[in-house]
C-alpha cells in the first residue's frame, strides 16, 4: 500500500484545485474536488489566514486523509482581535484589546505547539505574542496581564476553559477597537504633520532629515514613508 503526502499553506476555506495544491496533487491520482471540498469544510472558520495542510493518499485506492494544522499565534489573534495587521510600533501604538477568554481560545487552539506545561502557561505565551503586536489584554499591557496572570486573576476562567464571550462584550470590545483606531489616526496625522515641518528645513540633505526626524521621536515607518534611504542614494 503505496501513500503519498502533499503538504502545503492555503487561504482557509478557499483552497482550490491551482497552485500550489492542485499541481502536487495531480501526480496522486487522487479526486482533487473531493479534497479541495473536504479542506475548505474543514477550513471554513479560518477564512483569511494562511492554514498548513496535509494531504496523505494511498495511491492503489485513491483514499485520502487530511489533517488541517493551526495558523500561526499572531494570525489567530489578529483574527479574534478583528485586525488586518498588528502595530506598526508595538512599543506605542496599540491596535486591539483581547479579553481573557479569547486568549484562552487561542492559547487551546495553538496546544500542542506551545511549550507550557498547562493552560495558564500557554496564555502567557499568548499574551507574550500579543505584546509584540501592540495588543493589550483586559485593558492591560501584556507585561500587567502577564503578572495578573501570574497571581491568579483569572484562574478560575482558564480553569473553566471559557473561550467565548457574550454579544454585549463583543460590541463593546468592537466600539473600543474603533476608538483606539481614530487615535492611531490622529496621532499618525500629528507625526506627519510634524515630520514635514522638519523636512521642509533638509529638503538638500535627507541623510541630515532623516536624524532629524528620529530625534524628534518620530516612529520609523513615517520616516521612511516621508524620507526614504533610496532618495538619498539618489
Amino acid at each position: 500500500m503505496a501513500k503519498q503526502t502533499v503538504e502545503s499553506l492555503i487561504e482557509g476555506g478557499k483552497a482550490s484545485a491551482a497552485p500550489p495544491l492542485g499541481p502536487a496533487l495531480g501526480p496522486t491520482g487522487v479526486n482533487i474536488g473531493q479534497v479541495v471540498a473536504e479542506i475548505n469544510k474543514k477550513t471554513a472558520d479560518m477564512k483569511g489566514m494562511q492554514v498548513p495542510v496535509k494531504v496523505t493518499v494511498d495511491t492503489d485506492t485513491k483514499e485520502f486523509t487530511i489533517e488541517i494544522g493551526t495558523p500561526p499565534a499572531a494570525a489567530l489573534i489578529k483574527k479574534e482581535a478583528g485586525i488586518s495587521k498588528g502595530a506598526g510600533n508595538p512599543l506605542t501604538d496599540r491596535v486591539a484589546d483581547l479579553k481573557i477568554e479569547q486568549i484562552i481560545k487561542v492559547a487551546k487552539m495553538k496546544e500542542d505547539a506551545l511549550l507550557g506545561a498547562d493552560l495558564k502557561a500557554k496564555a502567557r505565551e499568548i499574551v507574550g505574542t500579543c505584546q509584540s503586536m501592540g495588543v493589550l489584554v483586559e485593558g492591560m499591557d501584556a507585561q500587567d496581564a502577564l503578572k495578573a496572570i501570574a497571581e491568579g486573576k483569572y484562574d478560575e476562567k482558564i480553569s473553566s476553559g471559557k473561550t467565548e464571550l457574550t454579544e454585549e462584550e463583543l460590541k463593546a470590545q468592537e466600539e473600543e477597537q474603533k476608538k483606539m483606531q481614530e487615535e492611531l489616526e490622529k496621532r499618525r496625522a500629528e507625526f506627519e504633520t510634524k515630520a514635514k515641518d522638519i523636512l521642509s528645513k533638509f529638503e538638500k540633505d535627507l541623510k541630515k532629515g532623516r536624524k532629524a526626524l528620529q530625534e524628534a521621536g518620530i516612529p520609523q515607518v513615517i520616516i521612511n514613508e516621508l524620507a526614504p534611504e533610496e532618495e538619498q542614494k539618489k
